[in-house]
């Protein structure tokens, strides 16, 4: 696991996640500074390590730009740092831009109410599905405005 130049494991309240910095084995395909890429997740690693390998991918950048944004709760703007955004070759010649938000599944969609669930587990979900939901909006907009994708990696798509 050369690939990447620091590798943590953080407690979480559910669990462990990995963090750190990835080195890019292709530092040119990285627009921004490529000594700085920080991934949250194995799951964004694992996309980090193939934008930076495919060999369609023209361009990647990590949490470089960020979009404002509506807060629900405060009414105040906030900055979205989108996760990855990605510029690759179609298998028709052409290409395209797309911006990729990683999340699991579960948090895509509107949170499940159920009896079992406590008053405060159910306004936790509720809340943090009504930010990530207005930071969605805003980035889904400013894709159509420039002509690029919107998409999720859950761990579907991420082959987890």
């Amino acid at each position: 696991m050369g690939y990447f130049l620091i590798k943590r494991k953080h407690k979480k309240q559910y669990g462990e996640y990995h963090q750190g910095r990835y080195k890019p084995a292709n530092p040119s395909k990285y627009k921004g500074n490529p000594t700085n890429i920080i991934y949250r997740s194995s799951w964004e690693l694992k996309l980090f390590y193939f934008l930076d390998h495919h060999k369609d991918v023209i361009w990647w950048k990590s949490e470089e730009l960020a979009i404002p944004y509506r807060h629900p709760l405060d009414g105040k703007i906030h900055r979205y740092f989108v996760d990855v955004i990605c510029h690759r070759r179609k298998t028709d010649g052409t290409f395209e831009t797309t911006m990729i938000e990683v999340k699991p599944a579960k948090e895509v969609n509107p949170p499940k109410i159920t009896k079992r669930k406590s008053e405060k587990t159910i306004l936790r979900e509720t809340t943090t599905y009504a930010v990530n939901d207005a930071k969605w909006k805003a980035a889904k907009s400013y894709c159509e405005d420039r002509g690029w994708k919107f998409i999720f990696f859950t761990e579907k798509e991420l082959g987890v």
